[in-house]
């Protein structure tokens, strides 16, 4: 067991990890006419609750306003009226009718197909709504309600106020005011009801809140199994995908309707008391729809006559720093580490990001940047590097020792791994002093893996051949789709392959025992594995693969062939085994147990 079995144990390890995604993300096609058919199940059954409640709404209004021309308040046009406000990375059309925003753009980004990015539009498929009594024996829906036509006021700090307000007779009114900051993404909503004592029935306000996502990025199936509903409840933050529902039985403080990079989110400065969530992402290849989330929650109101909810409303990026200000517990919206590998978070909060974050301070270049935080990873994590190869070639130096040892006892196994292992004992060699640190750098290929996943800072942003450094590169594509493979052919992708290939083969010319044939193959196998996996990663990450990984190349030639010396290995051992040696517990036990299998083995032949 060499330096280069450790590694290409390493190699292993992370294949199976890149097997378990692909697995994961990867459904075959009987799972997805089953999605296909839940998806569709739930947008009909969604799009006949809001059609009836439409028409419910539409009868109540003309009540209402039948009612309030006879107790003299002023009747409300059905008529939609639109309001534009705009500050220096926002611009939001809002409506009338249900009050609240209709469209929504992000000024600073642009889509795939180079429009700018809008997480609402005209279609109003994301909307607010929630339940009042229109009348004393009606109820309605305010989505359906018409307000008037909106007052817009400009404050001292640059912030905009615009305030709708619908009056219902006997004293009861609604009004909806928006407070829009001169920068940012976050805007005050604030719901004042008169009479709310008779508006809300048992003093319950319900909210309703359904979004769709659409497509943003250039990879519509990668972008899909990034979406999820994110929520912070009591206190906690997690998340569901895929098609799920949740039902919250503790104070929700907000959630998060959340696609690749960017989100829209709600906000409740009270707390909502109790809730649910219906979410399922739409399975279909070819559909512009990532998802649609129908959230229900609901919220005491305070008894007396009139009452005050206080919402905020977030519709922007995925950015760490924009979200930790927003709201607590936001930042999580973005996956630096979740489930199985949650642990690398405090690498990527704590390491990764304040380097990132210093290495764009000397270049806008973020090619460069990646190169340069490659180096740096790999300068931080070379005392692993030098612990696994120094490792390995004292397994070299005992290699004939091992040889002679397979031939007199004629190569049976488990006496071999007995005498190997009192071999090792005597020469001062830890077997497993190549595994370790090739097991310790797992977690900073999920950190990195996540990082650059999720960073908007790469969006649009050029490098050699790659026009997008947050999606992959690409120099050909098909016209068709291959299984696993895809549509196109990732240059980065295809050098990440490369020098991962040359280095299992630099690997393999050092490895002292290549009588497993598995080990013998295994510099083939991986990058037909890796393949498949790189193809589809966004190219900053294939780029990052690439640099590592010729770094790694040039570090095993400096340390093999400069800093090891071999003779002095040969010559530590052999000062090693004059040592006197005492046997560890676990030693004792491990040749205890071994001892005992040999005679049960004996006792087997004899029989």
């Amino acid at each position: 067991m060499g330096t280069d079995r450790n590694t290409i144990i390493g190699y292993v390890l992370l294949g199976i990890l890149l097997l378990t995604y692909i697995y994961l993300s990867t459904k075959n096609s009987q799972e997805l006419a089953r999605q296909k058919k839940i998806y569709d199940d739930s947008v009909a059954i969604v799009k006949n609750h809001h059609d009836s409640l439409s028409k419910l709404a539409d009868t109540a209004h003309i009540q209402v306003s039948a009612k309030t021309d006879t107790n003299g308040a002023s009747a409300i046009s059905k008529v939609e009226r639109l309001t534009t406000i705009e500050n220096d990375v926002l611009r939001i059309v809002f409506s009338n009718k249900g009050a609240q925003p209709k469209e929504v753009e992000l000024k600073k980004f642009n889509s795939y197909d180079s429009t700018p990015v809008k997480l609402m539009d005209s279609t109003g498929d994301t909307k607010i709504s929630y339940t009042i009594n229109a009348s004393s024996d009606q109820s309605a829906q305010i989505e359906n309600l018409f307000f008037d036509e909106g007052n817009v006021i400009k404050n001292a700090d640059g912030s905009q106020t615009l305030t709708y307000s619908l009056t219902l007779g006997s004293g009861r009114a609604i009004t909806h005011q928006f407070t829009i900051p001169a920068s940012g993404y976050l805007l005050d909503w604030q719901v004042n009801a008169n009479q709310a004592d008779k508006l809300f029935s048992q003093n319950n306000f319900n909210l309703s809140w359904h979004v769709q996502l659409r497509r943003i990025q250039k990879n519509l199936a990668y972008e899909k199994t990034l979406c999820n509903v994110g929520f912070y409840e009591d206190g906690s933050f997690d998340y569901i995908s895929s098609h799920t529902d949740k039902t919250f039985d503790k104070p929700v403080q907000w959630i998060a309707v959340s696609q690749q990079f960017f989100n829209s989110s709600l906000i409740a400065k009270n707390d909502f008391s109790s809730g649910s969530v219906h979410w399922v992402r739409d399975p279909s290849d070819s559909s512009a729809v990532l998802g649609t989330a129908d959230a229900n929650f609901q919220a005491k109101i305070p008894t007396g006559p009139s009452a005050v909810l206080p919402f905020q409303l977030f519709y922007g990026p995925n950015d760490f720093h924009v979200l930790k200000r927003a709201a607590p517990g936001m930042d999580r919206i973005i996956n630096l580490g979740r489930d199985f590998y949650s642990f690398v978070r405090p690498v990527n909060v704590y390491i990764i990001m304040p380097v990132f974050d210093f290495l764009k301070k000397l270049t806008s270049n973020y090619g460069i940047v990646i190169m340069l935080l490659t180096i740096f990873i790999r300068l931080l994590t070379s005392p692993l590097v030098y612990s696994s190869y120094l490792s390995g070639a004292k397994m070299k130096a005992l290699k004939p020792e091992i040889d002679a040892l397979r031939k007199r006892l004629n190569n049976d196994q488990q006496q071999v791994a007995m005498e190997q292992m009192k071999l090792f004992r005597e020469s001062g060699v830890n077997q497993f002093g190549g595994c370790i640190p090739a097991l310790l750098q797992i977690p900073i290929f999920f950190a990195l893996y996540s990082f650059f996943n999720s960073n908007i800072e790469l969006r649009s942003q050029h490098f050699l051949w790659s026009s997008d450094l947050s999606a992959y590169d690409s120099i050909l594509n098909f016209g068709f789709s291959v299984p696993l493979y895809g549509d196109h052919v990732s240059l980065f992708g295809l050098l990440a392959v490369a020098t991962s290939f040359l280095i299992s083969l630099y690997g393999m010319s050092l490895t002292p025992d290549q009588s497993n044939p598995t080990m013998k193959y295994m510099p083939y196998i991986m990058p037909v594995m890796l393949l498949f996996f790189f193809n589809r990663l966004p190219s900053a990450l294939t780029w990052y693969y690439t640099v590592s990984n010729l770094i790694t190349l040039l570090l095993q030639w400096v340390i093999q062939t400069y800093i090891i010396d071999h003779d002095k290995i040969i010559a530590q051992l052999a000062e090693n085994r004059k040592k006197p040696k005492a046997k560890s517990k676990w030693q004792e036990r491990l040749e205890q147990m071994q001892e005992s299998q040999k005679k049960m083995q004996q006792l087997k032949n004899k029989k």
